[in-house]
């Protein structure tokens, strides 16, 4: 591997975290705007929403640069590959948050009713998938973006409790419709959030193992795989 091309994959690899760490943070403080009913976190959220769109362009370019220039192939090939669906899996995950944020200053009047749904479950879940799905990237860590794709059947069971919810209530308050018609869009959007975090564990499997997987059922299986596999390294049994 040549210096430049070396330097141009680190540099890749490098944005691509920064990339991560900036939606982590992102979807954080736009879930922590709407549970804690903080209009000020919101509007940071908003802000910020360009720094996202312009390092999900340069990631682009330099994904295009290194393909054009360098002529990758096997692992590193894997990865360029890898990296250009995640980042503009993050970019949309930041879409996703923005809308969150936005989301909160016209529920605000209707906290008390709103306060009474459990967010919280859906909002850490999603969290965590997020955060997981950022480090199975950076620790190349296949078995925890296994967990990841499992963790989504979660979410959907807590979108589609609350989403039930949200209805009733809706048609115990008129008043509520709008603003509880906004709620279940979301709920969407975090739901939304999970499966963007589901994409980016399926790449980061794909990076490292050099195998597709395409949903959690796949997940299993091939976790399944993996075991099979370490119970018969001779290295293991030696460590035991």
């Amino acid at each position: 591997m040549s210096p430049v091309f070396e330097h141009e994959m680190d540099k890749l690899r490098t944005r691509i975290i920064k990339m991560g760490s900036l939606v982590d943070e992102q979807v954080e403080y736009a879930f922590r705007a709407l549970t804690e009913w903080n209009v000020a976190m919101a509007s940071l959220v908003m802000e910020r929403d360009s720094k996202v769109d312009k390092l999900d362009f340069k990631i682009e370019k330099q994904c295009q640069r290194i393909f054009a220039l360098q002529q990758p192939v096997a692992r590193d090939l894997r990865l360029i590959m890898a990296a250009l669906k995640i980042n503009s899996d993050l970019e949309r995950m930041g879409d996703l948050a923005f809308n969150v944020a936005r989301s909160v200053e016209g529920l605000l009047p209707h906290r008390t009713l709103i306060d009474q749904l459990d967010l919280g479950q859906m909002t850490a879940a999603v969290q965590k998938m997020v955060r997981h799905t950022i480090d199975s990237f950076v620790n190349n860590d296949p078995e925890l973006a296994i967990s990841v794709m499992k963790s989504d059947i979660r979410v959907d069971q807590y979108e589609e409790r609350l989403s039930k919810q949200i209805v009733d209530m809706m048609k115990a308050e008129p008043e509520f419709i709008e603003p509880g018609a906004t709620l279940i869009v979301s709920l969407r959007n975090m739901e939304r959030l999970a499966d963007h975090a589901t994409n980016i564990a399926e790449d980061v499997i794909f990076f490292t193992e050099a195998k597709i997987v395409r949903n959690r059922f796949d997940a299993e299986a091939f976790a399944e795989l993996q075991r099979e596999l370490h119970a018969d390294d001779p290295e293991e049994e030696e460590a035991e």
